[in-house]
């Protein structure tokens, strides 16, 4: 695996395989890398000859600075966990790197997809992601990037920005990845105590409710069960739970013929801020 570190230096890699024809993909990530991270990568294997993992914690997406600091940076393991996936470049820029003294202001219309749940509880979150996806998109030209359902408003955001900026990159949305218990894996999981670890299967149990229930109950029927679930673990403080269709992640009144939903929860534990969802 070749690791850069400036933007130059991947431009010129690149630009030797694009010459060679090589479908690219990258699969951008914050680093603190565990299962769900390298499923993305096995996922694209097959579908590409050449993986660009970029790992950057990005300070434009969060609103706390405590939570930036705090966010996990175990560099060692990831490139090890990266070399054993067979990754075949990391791009592993600094700040500075990626946002320059010269930088332009940014800020796409999403229309109300970034004012809505994660949006709302996380003011100008989707502009930094997208911020910083369209800088990995036009430095690295990827026939396709990787992403992950976990974060499935982002997945949507980023669609939106492909199809507003119309790149031609194809988005690969690949199915969460859960521990042996039900768990989604995340990042954040590795502040939670073993026990939280447990508690915090109460959102995959809510969820699971919601998909598995009684196709006859409208959706806010539905909510008030899962929200009953939640209520009883009270070390989980529930902060959204809901039933949106997936494109618009408008909330759904009624399951109409032929839409798709997804129920969405994001929930506090042990002061870690965890988020899931269910395709139903």
């Amino acid at each position: 695996m070749k690791i850069f570190r400036t933007k130059n230096e991947l431009k010129e890699a690149l630009a030797e395989l694009r010459a060679q024809d090589k479908v690219i993909t990258l699969v951008p990530t914050m680093g603190a890398l565990h299962e769900g991270h390298i499923s993305l990568i096995d996922y694209a294997k097959p579908r590409t000859d050449i993986i660009v993992c970029s790992i950057f914690v990005n300070p434009t997406q969060f609103n706390d600075p405590k939570d930036l600091e705090k966010y996990p940076r175990p560099i060692e393991n990831d490139i090890a966990l990266l070399e054993a996936a067979h990754c075949d470049i990391l791009f592993l820029p600094s700040v500075e790197e990626m946002y320059p003294q010269n930088d332009l202001p940014w800020h796409i219309d999403l229309g109300d997809l970034d004012q809505i749940w994660e949006g709302e509880h996380r003011p100008g979150h989707f502009q930094g992601v997208t911020q910083v996806v369209y800088k990995l998109f036009s430095l690295v030209q990827p026939n396709q990037a990787c992403f992950g359902q976990k974060d499935f408003q982002q997945v949507m955001v980023i669609q939106r920005m492909i199809e507003i900026k119309k790149l031609p990159i194809n988005l690969l949305i690949c199915p969460i990845i859960r521990n042996e218990k039900g768990l989604a894996l995340s990042s954040r999981n590795a502040r939670l105590s073993n026990d939280g670890r447990d508690i915090a299967l109460v959102l995959s149990k809510a969820l699971n409710h919601i998909k598995n229930s009684n196709k006859e109950k409208s959706p806010a029927e539905l909510i008030a069960e899962a929200k009953e679930i939640i209520k009883s673990v009270p070390q989980v403080e529930l902060e959204y739970l809901a039933i949106c269709e997936t494109s618009s992640l408008h909330s759904a009144d009624q399951f109409e013929e032929g839409k798709e939903y997804v129920a969405l929860i994001t929930a506090w534990l042990e002061g870690v801020r965890l988020i899931d969802n269910i395709l139903l």
